[in-house]
């Protein structure tokens, strides 16, 4: 990796205590110093840090990682993406219709669990720090954060997921990818990732319909059912598709939030899922 990406994994990290800091002391709304002096660092130097992190000010990414705004964002989201939805597709411009397609496994290669798959991956250090990428001839098959610095967490549920395929670890060979997945430049690519899903048919929908979410915006387990199933009392089941994304990031299962406004568990971690939405709400922001 290039030592760009590894500095911003190291930004990330202290990005994510701060994150931490103030899930466990927002209702006192510190101040600025305060949270810097929380993660080791001057109020100077955490400014600096988070304005090349993300772009915008402590402050302004703090607003919207509250509850409020998540709320009033579903209620906007709403009705943004009743049209898109309806169209098929998400809003010009955004991440997921330029460059992510998808292709699931087929029946019987869902039933072999990927025999004579050959599967490529490595570890590496992105601005959200450290994941596993994990890529076929045929696609992307998976992308897992490192949650408190367990890889052979990650692999396992790789592992899992193609139980009959043969896996070699060349970080070489996918170094190039994962810098065009976590660089805004290369999301405009006339080429498209390819992504192959192994799930069931209920999985590939909900995955199908997380990649129609816009950047910069979220929707409820709730919503998810309506759009998949026509059905509110299939959130449990949604729930169980979300949580077993295999593909992070790329499909976008961070913008699903709880209906209070509530941002709820992910893989990764809680802090880093409000990493990501702070970041792509901040994303927004700049354009």
């Amino acid at each position: 990796m290039t030592s760009n990406m590894s500095q911003e994994a190291v930004d990330y990290k202290r990005i994510e205590s701060a994150i931490l800091f103030l899930e466990e002391n927002f209702r006192r709304q510190p101040e600025l110093n305060e949270i810097a002096s929380a993660i080791g660092l001057s109020e100077y130097h955490f400014q600096r840090l988070f304005k090349r992190w993300v772009g915008i000010s402590p402050k302004r990414f703090t607003q919207y990682l509250t509850k409020e705004y998540a709320k009033t964002l579903l209620e906007k989201s709403q009705s943004i993406l009743s049209v898109t939805y309806d169209a098929g597709l998400s809003s010009p411009g955004r991440l997921h219709d330029l460059f992510v397609q998808c292709e699931a496994v087929t029946p019987g290669e869902y039933s072999d669990r990927g025999a004579r798959l050959q599967v490529i991956y490595g570890f590496h250090k992105t601005r959200f720090g450290d994941c596993l990428l994990a890529q076929t001839k045929r696609g992307i098959c998976g992308l897992y954060f490192v949650q408190n610095g367990k890889k052979e967490i990650a692999l396992k549920r790789l592992k899992k997921k193609w139980s009959a395929a043969t896996f070699t670890e060349s970080v070489t060979q996918t170094s190039k990818m994962i810098e065009q997945i976590f660089s805004p430049q290369s999301w405009h690519q006339s080429k498209p990732f390819h992504l192959l899903l192994h799930g069931t048919n209920f999985q590939i929908k909900v995955w199908e319909a997380l990649l129609k979410i816009p950047q910069g915006y979220v929707l409820s387990y709730e919503d998810i059912a309506l759009k998949v199933r026509n059905n509110r009392a299939a959130v449990r089941a949604v729930g169980n598709a979300v949580a077993n994304n295999p593909i992070s990031f790329l499909i976008p299962c961070h913008r699903v939030i709880r209906k209070l406004g509530i941002v709820g568990n992910y893989q990764g971690g809680r802090a880093r899922k409000k990493a990501l939405l702070g970041w792509e709400f901040a994303q927004n922001e700049l354009v």
